[in-house]
């Protein structure tokens, strides 16, 4: 079971004590895994909702988890700069082959939601079994 996730005004991201596994947040999102299947029980403490890149680049902490409508390489760029441990492309759009295949090149888990990002924070912020 995931842990409890809150929203951090200060850091402007959701955070947990006990995280959850990338299995598990792919559940709660019902998400396409498109790279790293592999990785998947790697836990998360961290998630980060943005479609800034410098934001990432700037304040996502190292093992995070990165929600975002973009689907481009410049993600996966960014996600390997940062030290990601995954990236969710929510809107339902689907990454090019190219992106995908650096993805896993680089030993990236990625995932594909039709959720938005703000839908998928709601999600993952409701999920914790504090709240079931």
């Amino acid at each position: 079971m995931p842990g409890v996730w809150t929203w951090s005004a200060e850091t402007d991201e959701l955070v947990s004590d006990q995280g959850g596994t990338l299995a598990e947040i792919a559940r709660i999102l019902e998400a396409e895994v498109l790279s790293g299947a592999e990785r998947l029980d790697r836990v998360v403490t961290s998630i980060t909702a943005t479609d800034l890149m410098s934001r990432v680049l700037a304040f996502a902490r190292p093992g995070a988890l990165l929600l975002t409508r973009l689907a481009n390489a410049q993600v996966v760029a960014t996600a390997e700069v940062a030290d990601l441990s995954a990236v969710v492309f929510t809107g339902g759009l689907r990454p090019p082959e190219l992106v995908i295949t650096k993805a896993e090149a680089l030993g990236l888990t990625t995932l594909l939601t039709g959720c938005s990002s703000e839908e998928a924070c709601l999600l993952l912020n409701t999920a914790g079994p504090a709240r079931r």
